[in-house]
């Protein structure tokens, strides 16, 4: 029987939280000296958290912050991020992550994009950055006394973050999400997973990745303890593993790249005992193969493996599949499952209505989860926040640029994005396929693909491939023959790149630009 706040327990918390520091308020007042964080063996109480968090929250304020100001957090992985992000949430504020490894250029933008007039980090980062005319505290409380934080009402309509993605034009745009938004996507979460107290959540996605705000609340509304990933083992697949062992996680967030580097490191290292119960993925399409070869080999009781689905627009994840053997075993290759309780999630055509089951078209997502549009883009907020008519009425959806089809139980199987889809040689390829099939031969560990286009306009595949190990003679034309055999001959690639790694993004996903980057020949590269 898993022992304190249990799932029954948990729900009051939930129903009755204005806002994210109100429900970590509810639950703190009842774990009180139980475990909250951890960090190279140092553990910080829910009790202790509370406090800490409390006495920022009264710095910040002593320094300015108001309710509705937007906070910069520009922080390297530690403690250091959630103290601060509950800090700055309690004084009625937005945070804004901001990655100490982006360029002095982007940082600057996205400060003043933003409308950061102080930032929480080290001085010596924020100097680095060329950042002026900022505020600068210290996220390190030591000594302070306890101030009096003053009381603010917070009804759940204000928002939480402000977070950054890629924009289609090269301009990072600012996704606007509430707290209202993250505690339905709670209570939805909480009938999907059977957590307590008892857990040890990883906190491994960077705080500029959206699945670090479901890791990390949802770890504190279960009361449980949230073991800090530090950089150099979220990098490192056999560290990251020893961390999981020695920590006894029993909840592991992942992206479908870094799991693979996992259990290619779980089966070198020997099959080491795991505590695992969950092991969530998302923010890429999932690879069945590497999820069933992990079960397999799995010393013990297997985890359940979980595929999450969904943009930053609708609050971490809008659909979510408990991967069973069925799942591993169809012919579905990306089974994303259903949405979450509080969202509607639909597949429409070009012209934006509904398509029957087994169609392929756009995902669209309705439902209390979606953000609240991008700062300061009130033109994109329209093009990509319609609103359609539903059984119920008209609906605000976001227009997700995702492919998929409604399968015959209701759930969605994901078919790549828009922009994966490629025309080579006038055919339609998606490299996801590519890639599955690449990765699927004993000699590669990784692979991604790309289309080159030449000075004079030719169009050709080609394979970025990581070896398995001690590459024989002339693996290119042992791989070519491995995909003639597979694919129809349009998708076999037409030249093999040897790669040590591949590149991937501060959030761990494959970063398809520098694929391409790396795929083109030197004397054709772009400016």
């Amino acid at each position: 029987m898993r022992d304190a706040i249990s799932a029954i327990q948990q729900r009051p918390y939930l129903d009755e939280a204005t806002s994210l520091p109100d429900l970590f308020r509810k639950v703190a007042a009842v774990r009180g000296s139980a475990p909250a964080l951890r960090e190279n063996g140092r553990t910080l109480s829910y009790h202790d958290l509370d406090l800490v968090s409390d006495q920022l929250a009264a710095r910040l304020v002593k320094d300015g912050v108001q309710p509705g100001d937007h906070v910069g957090l520009l922080l390297q992985r530690s403690v250091d991020i959630p103290i601060s992000i509950l800090a700055t949430l309690k004084t009625g504020a937005a945070y804004v992550p901001l990655d100490p490894t982006y360029p002095a250029e982007r940082l600057r933008y996205l400060v003043r994009d933003a409308g950061i007039r102080l930032v929480v980090g080290d001085s010596g980062d924020i100097d680095s950055a060329g950042l002026t005319d900022i505020r600068v505290v210290s996220p390190d409380t030591v000594g302070d006394e306890v101030a009096p934080l003053p009381h603010v009402d917070l009804d759940g309509s204000e928002l939480a973050y402000i977070l950054y993605t890629s924009g289609s034009t090269g301009t990072p745009k600012g996704c606007m999400i509430s707290h209202n938004s993250v505690l339905e996507l709670l209570r939805s979460a909480l009938t999907l997973f059977d957590v307590s107290a008892e857990d040890r959540f990883t906190l491994f996605h960077p705080f500029i990745f959206d699945l670090s705000v479901s890791e990390f609340w949802l770890s504190m509304t279960a009361g449980a303890m949230s073991v800090v990933v530090p950089l150099r083992m979220a990098q490192s697949a056999s560290d990251l593993l020893a961390l999981l062992h020695r920590e006894a996680v029993t909840v592991a967030c992942q992206v479908p790249s870094s799991l693979r580097a996992l259990a290619y490191a779980y089966e070198e290292a020997g099959r080491p005992e795991l505590a695992l119960r969950y092991v969530t993925f998302g923010g890429e399409s999932a690879e069945l193969d590497v999820v069933s070869a992990f079960l397999k080999a799995y010393r013990g009781t297997p985890p359940t493996m979980v595929n999450l689905y969904g943009p930053t627009e609708a609050t971490c994840f809008a659909t979510c599949r408990l991967l069973t053997q069925a799942d591993l075993d169809g012919p579905v290759r990306s089974p994303i499952g259903s949405a979450l309780p509080h969202l509607i999630v639909e597949v429409r055509s070009e012209e934006m209505e509904l398509l029957p089951d087994g169609e392929t078209g756009e995902l669209v997502i309705a439902g209390p989860g979606l953000a609240v549009g991008y700062l300061g883009r009130p033109e994109l907020t329209a093009e990509r926040f319609i609103v359609l008519d539903s059984p119920t009425g008209p609906l605000r959806y976001y227009r997700t640029g995702d492919l998929a089809r409604r399968l015959p139980d209701g759930s969605f199987e994901y078919l790549g994005r828009n922009d994966q889809q490629v025309k080579v040689r006038g055919i339609r390829v998606e490299l996801g396929e590519v890639e599955a099939h690449l990765r699927a031969h004993e000699l590669v560990k990784d692979a991604a693909a790309a289309v080159v286009t030449t000075a004079i306009g030719a169009k050709f595949l080609v394979a970025c491939v990581v070896l398995a190990g001690q590459a024989p003679e002339r693996p290119e034309a042992l791989l070519r023959q491995h995909m003639l055999e597979s694919i129809p001959p349009f998708m076999v690639p037409d030249r093999y790149q040897f790669v040590p790694e591949l590149p991937l993004t501060p959030s761990g996903k494959l970063d398809r630009r520098a694929v391409e980057e790396m795929a083109t020949p030197r004397r054709v590269r772009r400016p």
